[in-house]
């Protein structure tokens, strides 16, 4: 009997549902699929027959009987396939080669003395090529490739501006889709970050959160009902120059008093090379020196820390006052500090904020640290590799 189109897309539908029930509720049996998902037995075992056969589940033997003969239990084989996850950075590249379940295998951090676009995308193709030697033997190789970038990208993937960089209107995915395959997605850095953070990190029980990056500058991606919005134009770029105070600092956009000329890792960092000329400002190196000079007790560094923290928290008042979320996350390198920046922080946030949005929203540091974006990437070509189940078709050789 010949199989309808609609039969196809039926089938396709149902085989997504036995895979992702797979995934999220491993190990369990053909039976707990078909009691999960309302299907009836032998269309699971015909499902979990293909799966099996490509590779993206997995036997493991028996599991307890209920009374009859014992069932087998299915995994998902998170080795079937490998993403590589890219953080574009002011000063450096970071990288991370994760499993399909986003374990890390391996990561990489390369400097980015040369900022211009082809210089960074040399470096890029070079991290991947590296990566990819480095991944173990699986049946679809390398499955796609994710990019985070400081900067606002448009719905065609292109980089508009990426002002940190010094970018504007770079085709970074179509550069790279003629070389690695069409699986190539990028994304805003703080966009990318959310996601790492939800799927992987501070954010897994949160079904709304706002992901704050701190930086350079301070960027922010948010997940609303589990999912990536982008519902408000330039959200994730523009949070940084919301002002939080009168006559304040001038910032890069004009204007004075903008977040991130307060509360941002360069805006700290300016602020100790002040405090100390031989300080070596906007530096890795800079933020390192001023951490471990604080968990020594340095006077000064804790000083400046807690002045950050103050600025962080008059900033993330406003956030809650205006949208309420159920969570944010403080990301990027300043998470870094979250155990010197927590209470002048919270103290300034619990002042400024509407005691009734204040008992809803809960303020938690990245627990991916500065992974959160490389994971959150990486987790991008995931998806769409196993959005589609027939994938035999889409072995992708780097």
């Amino acid at each position: 009997m010949k199989i309808t189109g609609d039969q196809q897309l039926i089938k396709k539908m149902n085989k997504t549902l036995v895979l992702d029930t797979v995934r999220e509720r491993q190990p369990l049996s053909r039976a707990d699929i078909a009691a999960t998902l309302g299907l009836n037995k032998a269309t699971v075992s015909s499902l979990v027959a293909e799966l099996i056969e490509s590779r993206l589940v997995t036997e493991i033997g028996p599991g307890e009987s209920s009374g009859g003969r014992k069932p087998t239990l299915l995994l998902f084989n998170r080795g079937a396939g490998y993403a590589i996850g890219i953080d574009i950075r002011v000063n450096d590249l970071f990288a991370v080669l994760v499993d399909l379940e986003g374990n890390v295998i391996r990561e990489r951090t390369v400097p980015l003395e040369d900022s211009s676009p082809d210089h960074a995308l040399d470096q890029i193709r070079k991290m991947i090529q590296w990566l990819s030697k480095k991944a173990p033997e699986s049946p679809y190789g390398i499955v796609g490739i994710g990019i985070g970038v400081p900067g606002l990208v448009d719905e065609k993937s292109r980089i508009v501006s990426a002002p940190n960089l010094g970018w504007n209107n770079v085709a970074v995915q179509d550069l790279l889709v003629s070389e690695f395959g069409e699986n190539v997605h990028i994304d805003n850095e703080a966009n990318a970050g959310a996601i790492g953070e939800k799927l992987y990190g501070a954010g897994r029980d949160a079904a709304n959160l706002i992901y704050i990056s701190i930086g350079v500058g301070i960027g922010s991606g948010m997940i609303v009902g589990g999912e990536l919005y982008r519902g408000i134009s330039n959200f994730s770029g523009e949070v940084g120059h919301m002002t939080v105070t009168e006559n304040g600092p001038l910032c890069r956009c004009g204007n004075r008093g903008c977040w991130e000329t307060l509360a941002s890792e360069k805006a700290l960092l300016d602020r100790a090379a002040q405090r100390w000329k031989d300080s070596p400002a906007a530096s890795e190196e800079g933020l390192d020196r001023l951490l471990g000079l604080a968990r020594k007790g340095d006077a000064d560094a804790l000083s400046l820390l807690e002045e950050t923290g103050k600025h962080l928290g008059v900033g993330l008042a406003n956030l809650v006052n205006i949208l309420n979320p159920e969570l944010i996350v403080i990301g990027n390198r300043l998470s870094m500090a979250g155990d010197l920046l927590q209470e002048p922080m919270l103290h300034t946030l619990e002042s400024r904020s509407l005691s009734y949005h204040m008992k809803k929203t809960q303020v938690a540091f990245a627990e991916l640290g500065i992974r959160s974006t490389a994971l959150g990437a990486a987790s991008m070509p995931i998806t769409s590799f196993l959005a589609d189940p027939d994938v035999t078709s889409q072995k992708t050789q780097l």
